[in-house]
């Protein structure tokens, strides 16, 4: 059953798969009081204002696992927090060397935060590979808990240590405190009693490593112990031994003369409400369902898995019941042609992909262009060119979103800038696409995709509609007097056309890639008409600029430089120009969700400041852009190492620009 608008039954539903979905990936509830209000730290216990731990292992080891249950618990304890999965492209790595190590990066606080931290003060190293791989990361200083099991001479090999070093063992980890953890062994003794095989109890020294920083940092133990019951309830032995790990980890912090490494990070002041912890593909996923229910009409998704868009295509296959239709198609093309299609047919049509599949979409983009149909294509950005670096983030097909297809066919550009707010931007990408009658491009990243953060669940009923009407008469006469519809007779505000849905009497109507005469739609060779058909196509998506929010700027008016971002940089962006800000410095911050069209007082607000800064991860696509706009010195800072930027490095920017 399709509905179609917000009826209370609607909404109800909504709100209910919100909270479902909330818990099923841990829901914080904070209903009119301040988590703050905790008891006090045990005596043994120091107290933190934020962490950052990352857990690194082979790719076999359960590293995403493990840091997905700590943030969950993390969350569920009330903590702000920020993520960055970091894993190889292959799917299993050759075990034990440099190139299988999967990491995984999280900062909890007790305040509010933006970015997973510039480096980790913890490393938890299962192999010697990953130790090998992290440790440059690493804080001087900072704390080692290495499975001192897995230090053997063949594994230290595969790592490309010399023959007969041991790091564990021959003084170069004197600067940082190192604790050596036998957690192999441990995790097979605890395993024995239940029968486990010791094979199958190696699997699950993740879980004590999980235990033994949950009691390290304070974490409550019933979120991780129920979660194990309901993911591997279908196999008894394996919810056993997995509990047995992680007590065991657990009890090793305990007894194991580790009380001086206990630490307590309180809970952050959050406003009351129902609070998530949740990835941006996810956000964006959710916001896709959001936008179908706000604009009451159905909504088909034609997909072809590729990293890291995939994700969105296993979410929205699961929510059938809110008007959501997915394909998973046989290749990039036929994705994007179905979900032509489909916007034809008088659905939203979605399709899915990273940059690779946008290269291959071009065409069908120039189609739907020239339909003028809303469609909405979402390139969740990665390293490239060609296959590149599929897991590693990149935000470099800016350019591509604007200028990647034959022609002059322009295209709206949304930019998503953190994981929760890619609910917001998925939204907004179906907005303009149904009000305008246009394709629009949303763009996230790897960063963001599989990043994640603490997130309240808006209210459905704060949400603004997104009002659509279908043709449902003719609109013109032909020669003959008769009544006729003609398809591109625009909306002369919005310069759309009207939608009419195949197969309404009436209004029979022919559209294709051919050029058409304004109007009435019949194809046209005319010269005059070719001309003003682009203008009219690029000039529909420049009166967007008064549809959109002008430029929001953080800092003072007098700041001596504006930094200016796009995508997921705002995290490293906000952070850093919070510490400049701290070190006495004048500075702001713009960053853009709205990429094509700009915000109309850009040029404005560039023009206002003494020096511009853009940070990118590319070679700077947005600096091109508004320096050939606005005519300003706008100075491109880029980074294109698979990594988001730190809060550090935008730091060293914003002095190294001012001095």
């Amino acid at each position: 059953m399709l509905y179609l608008g917000w009826s209370e039954r609607v909404t109800s539903n909504w709100v209910l798969w919100q909270r479902s979905q909330a818990h099923a990936s841990g829901l914080l509830i904070l209903e009119g009081t301040n988590v703050t209000d905790t008891a006090s730290a045990p005596s043994d216990t120091s107290s933190l204002d934020h962490i950052i731990i990352r857990f690194a292992g082979d790719s076999g080891d359960g590293m995403q696992l493990t840091g997905d249950r700590f943030t969950n618990a993390s969350a569920m304890f009330g903590n702000d927090l920020a993520t960055m999965p970091d894993f190889p492209a292959e799917i299993r790595a050759p075990a034990g060397t440099l190139a299988g190590v999967s990491a995984f990066q999280v900062q909890i606080s007790d305040h509010d935060i933006t970015t997973p931290g510039d480096s980790p003060s913890i490393l938890i190293a299962m192999n010697p590979a990953a130790l090998a791989s992290e440790l440059h990361r690493l804080d001087l200083g900072g704390t080692i808990i290495a499975n001192e099991d897995t230090f053997d001479e063949r594994n230290l090999a595969k790592a490309g240590y010399p023959i007969n070093v041991n790091p564990l063992e021959d003084g170069s980890l004197d600067n940082y405190t190192l604790i050596k953890v036998p957690m192999t062994s441990i995790t097979k003794e605890a395993c024995a009693p239940l029968g486990v095989k010791p094979r199958d109890a190696d699997r699950s020294k993740n879980f004590f490593a999980l235990g033994l920083v949950s009691w390290m940092y304070s974490r409550p133990t019933d979120t991780t112990l129920d979660w194990i019951k309901a993911k591997f309830a279908k196999n008894e032995q394996v919810v056993a031994a997995n509990t047995a790990a992680f007590k065991a980890g657990h009890a090793f912090g305990e007894t194991a003369e580790l009380s001086g490494h206990k630490v307590e990070i309180k809970p952050a002041a959050l406003e009351p409400g129902n609070y998530t912890n949740i990835d941006g593909n996810t956000a964006l996923s959710w916001g896709l369902v959001a936008a179908t229910k706000l604009s009451g009409i159905p909504m088909f998704l034609g997909s072809y898995p590729i990293t890291p868009a995939s994700d969105i295509l296993h979410e929205l296959s699961s929510k059938k019941h809110f008007g959501i239709r997915t394909l998973q198609a046989e290749d990039e093309i036929a994705a994007v042609a179905s979900a032509v299609g489909a916007a034809f047919g008088g659905h939203i049509g979605v399709t899915t992909t990273s940059g690779p599949g946008i290269a291959l979409k071009g065409e069908a983009m120039g189609l739907a262009l020239s339909l003028e149909l809303p469609l909405v294509v979402i390139n969740i950005q990665r390293g490239g060119p060609s296959t590149g670096l599929p897991t590693k983030t990149e935000a470099s097909d800016l350019m591509m979103a604007m200028y990647g297809r034959h022609g002059e066919s322009p295209m709206p550009i949304v930019a998503s800038y953190s994981p929760a707010q890619c609910f917001d931007a998925a939204i907004e990408a179906v907005r303009i696409a149904l009000k305008y009658r246009t394709p629009v491009m949303l763009l996230s990243d790897g960063y963001l995709a599989n990043g994640t953060e603490p997130w309240k669940l808006p209210d459905p009923a704060s949400l603004p509609p997104i009002d659509v009407e279908f043709a449902t008469a003719p609109n013109a006469k032909n020669d003959e007097g008769e009544d006729v519809f003609w398809p591109y007779l625009r909306d002369p505000e919005t310069l759309a056309r009207p939608w009419a849905i195949p197969g309404t009497p009436g209004l029979e109507h022919r559209v294709g890639g051919i050029e058409k005469q304004d109007g009435t739609g019949n194809i046209s060779y005319d010269p005059d008409n070719h001309a003003h058909m682009v203008q009219i196509r690029d000039d529909k998506v420049s009166v967007i600029a008064d549809d959109i929010p002008l430029t929001m700027v953080d800092g003072p008016d007098d700041a001596d430089l504006l930094v200016l971002g796009w995508g997921s940089t705002w995290g490293a962006i906000t952070s850093g120009r919070r510490r400049a800000e701290m070190a006495g410095y004048k500075v702001a911050h713009a960053h853009l969700t709205h990429l094509n069209p700009f915000p109309k007082d850009l040029g404005d607000v560039l023009r206002r400041y003494p020096k511009v800064v853009v940070p990118e991860m590319n070679l700077g696509q947005l600096s091109k852009l508004v320096r050939a706009e606005y005519l300003v010195d706008a100075q491109a800072v880029s980074k294109v190492k698979g990594q988001p930027f730190t809060a550090g490095e935008i730091y060293d920017v914003i002095v190294g620009a001012l001095q």
